[in-house]
């Protein structure tokens, strides 16, 4: 057995944790030095860990575990209230802020490399960079918003339920673009699978509520975190092996569903502790040690800035004006763009199965990975610029 990994994890939680610091000296989120602790330690740089082999697929299974407690604790301290109010506003955000992406990422990629666009495949192909620029990962917003104190305010409620309905789009949309490629994908199959995964949701919510008298008898005590744990693994496990939804977001809507029980706050403390001390920490630090910079040629380091640049300003714009139209402000709509900026696991794992179905060039791949990293660190430096102090204290008021 290979024990490297005992050292791989005591270097990546110092070394999170030693940036995380210094990060928050210079008035910046501590997810920033998380993540580049993760760049520090990866091949970019001092190359002491890598994501391959087994000890690779540990730091890399472990770092799911890391994103599923994180989204499952976003959705515990969801206010339901508040969701309900802002779902129009979560969904006109969401729609338009895939629109924009993607049709953003398709003309930058058709324009960059003059693709002729009347050639069936190469559409596809441009098209399908567009499909990756709609994705959003909500997780590093989520930390950057708790440790702010703004996840609760209504941009932060917003911003959460526009990255669900994000999520659910981006599948609709990789679904109808894998079609045209492969026949045997069948965009009704997939839409149907959404359908039943929402009667599932409903269904679960409403058998927990009726137990909850049975569950609320085990508050403060360890069988309610493990039951409470069990489920949420459990959801995260059936959305994504069962109906192809992302895994984080059974999480989250496992969060959800406790929401308004008795046991969520101690519930919380128990996904907290384990997340912040060790998963939390290797998952933030997995997303640095997947870049590697090396290997691309001059054109494709102008593409991925290129692709960064458009990546930004298409959810921005995608996101805010969805905020706008209903009736944000015009510092709320901006907040609500940067939190939707960061594209994360997601992308990664769309991009992937583009590659598999032959969507997408070998070549592109290294310039989608530094657009994902880029975008990723920017986040929460944008996040904290975009919130004032003010917005915090309101926020938590």
């Amino acid at each position: 057995m290979n024990y490297d990994f005992l050292l791989w994890i005591a270097l990546i939680l110092f070394a999170t944790k030693l940036l995380g610091i210094i990060c928050k000296k210079f008035n910046l989120p501590e997810v920033v030095g998380a993540l580049l602790a993760g760049v520090v330690l990866g091949p970019s740089f001092l190359n002491i860990i890598n994501m391959q082999g087994d000890n690779g697929t540990f730091i890399e299974l472990s770092a799911e575990v890391g994103v599923i407690f994180l989204m499952y604790s976003a959705g515990l301290e969801t206010d339901l209230k508040e969701m309900k109010e802002n779902m129009v506003a979560s969904l006109i955000t969401a729609v338009i802020g895939v629109i924009v992406p993607l049709v953003g990422g398709a003309a930058a990629y058709a324009l960059y490399f003059h693709e002729n666009i009347a050639d069936y495949e190469t559409l596809i192909q441009c098209i399908f960079v567009g499909v990756v620029l709609t994705a959003t990962s909500v997780s590093i917003t989520v930390e950057t918003l708790k440790e702010m104190g703004c996840l609760k305010g209504r941009v932060g409620t917003t911003i959460l339920g526009a990255a669900i309905i994000d999520d659910i789009l981006g599948m609709i949309v990789l679904a109808v673009v894998s079609s045209l490629k492969d026949t045997s994908v069948k965009p009704t199959v997939v839409l149907g699978k959404i359908a039943v995964y929402a009667v599932v949701i409903i269904a679960l919510g409403l058998f927990i509520t009726r137990m909850e008298i049975v569950i609320e008898k085990a508050d403060h005590m360890r069988r309610a975190a493990i039951f409470a744990f069990t489920f949420a693994f459990l959801l995260a496990y059936i959305s994504e092996v069962v109906f192809g939804i992302a895994d984080i977001t059974g999480a989250f809507f496992a969060g959800v569903i406790f929401c308004r029980s008795k046991i969520r706050d101690y519930v919380d403390l128990k996904v907290h502790d384990l997340s912040t001390v060790f998963f939390s920490c290797i998952f933030f630090a997995s997303v640095g040690l997947k870049v590697q910079l090396g290997g691309m040629s001059v054109s494709l380091w102008m593409f991925a800035v290129v692709l960064t640049i458009v990546a930004v300003i298409t959810k921005l714009v995608g996101c805010g004006l969805g905020a706008k139209v209903c009736k944000f402000t015009w510092k709320e709509s901006l907040q609500t763009g940067v939190g939707m900026v960061s594209r994360g696991e997601v992308a990664l794992i769309v991009a992937e199965k583009g590659r598999q179905m032959g969507l997408i060039s070998e070549h592109l791949f290294a310039p989608i990975i530094v657009m994902v990293i880029v975008t990723t660190l920017i986040t929460p430096i944008l996040l904290k610029i975009a919130f004032k102090k003010q917005d915090a204290e309101v926020a938590k008021a």
